[in-house]
């Protein structure tokens, strides 16, 4: 029986989902002989690999401090994961980059989403998991300031 609930789950259906691709990401590395990703950093590798750069932005996607970031960033970049360089549009920002050594590291890892977009194609069905890359790789706008709901 399922619990009762009173808003809808689209949220909750979306995070399970990235839980299930970062668990299936790093479960499949690690059995190639891959380091496996805290998924702190996975997250980190997948706002860079979508363009971002600046740690201050990085660090408010992934919900982490700045502290935390840099942290984060000084440890992949002495494992030649993330170079951290002065960004040319701002000199008082740093632009975050993969290191040129990480290409087989990230040339693995895009053959793991690979297999794992084609194993999805199977599960779910080709025209399923069209219209779902269809309706999230959507613009959706700005974010809504939205009212708040009145109680009762």
């Amino acid at each position: 029986m399922k619990p009762a609930r009173s808003y809808p789950m689209t949220m909750i259906h979306l995070l399970r989902a990235v839980y299930w691709y970062d668990e299936a990401l790093q479960s499949n590395l690690r059995r190639d002989g891959w380091p496996t990703p805290t998924r702190t950093q996975s997250m980190l590798f997948a706002n860079i690999a979508m363009g971002e750069t600046r740690p201050a932005r990085l660090a408010a996607n992934l919900g982490i401090t700045r502290q935390s970031m840099s942290q984060l960033i000084a440890t992949m970049v002495e494992r030649n994961i993330l170079v951290a360089e002065p960004d040319p549009h701002d000199r008082r920002a740093q632009k975050i980059t993969f290191h040129p050594d990480s290409a087989p590291l990230r040339h693995a890892a895009e053959m793991v989403m690979t297999g794992l977009h084609e194993h999805l194609g199977t599960r779910l069905g080709e025209d399923r998991l069209s219209a779902l890359d269809d309706a999230i790789s959507m613009d959706w706008g700005p974010i809504p300031d939205l009212r708040p709901l009145e109680r009762k």
